[in-house]
C-alpha cells in the first residue's frame, strides 16, 4: 500500500520548516554584530516600537510561550538591553521595559532586514506575496 499522503515532498510543513531555518541562519552573521540571537532579536524588535510590555502580551505577539520568554528575556537583562518589573496592579504580571543602551541598540540593528533582504532569493514582489500568505496561515 502506497501513502502518498505521507511523502515529505508531499507535505506543506516540510518547506515552511526547512525554509524557516534557512532564513533565520541568514540572520545569524548580523545578529552576532549586535549580540544577539533571532529569538532575541524578535522581542526586541516588539519592544522598539512599544518601549514597555507585558510577559504575556510579549509572547501573543512572538507566538511564543512563558517558558521560551523568561529566560530569553532573562538574558536580554543581563545584557542590559531591558529591565523586568513587577506591573504595580497586578503582582503576578511582568512588564518588559527597554532600557537606554536597548534603545540605543536599535541603530546599530536598522540595517539588519535590509542585509537580509539582500541574501534572499525573492523578487520584492515574491517576497510581499509570501509575507501575506505566511501571516494568512498565521491568523487565528
Amino acid at each position: 500500500m502506497e501513502y502518498e499522503a505521507l511523502k515529505l515532498k508531499n507535505q506543506l510543513c516540510f518547506p515552511l520548516y526547512a525554509a524557516a531555518k534557512e532564513v533565520v541562519s541568514k540572520y545569524k552573521p548580523y545578529l552576532d554584530e549586535v549580540d544577539l540571537t533571532y529569538t532575541q532579536y524578535i522581542a526586541m524588535m516588539v519592544l522598539w516600537e512599544q518601549n514597555r510590555i507585558g510577559v504575556s502580551e510579549l509572547g501573543e505577539h512572538l507566538h511564543l510561550d512563558s517558558g521560551t520568554l523568561t529566560p530569553m528575556l532573562k538574558r536580554l537583562e543581563d545584557k542590559g538591553f531591558v529591565r523586568r518589573e513587577r506591573d504595580k496592579t497586578d503582582e503576578r504580571a511582568v512588564n518588559i521595559i527597554l532600557t537606554d543602551k536597548g534603545t540605543a541598540l536599535a541603530d546599530r540593528a536598522s540595517v539588519i532586514p535590509m542585509q537580509v533582504g539582500s541574501c534572499l532569493p525573492l523578487s520584492a514582489e515574491e517576497a510581499t506575496t509570501l509575507y501575506a500568505l505566511l501571516y494568512k496561515l498565521l491568523e487565528d
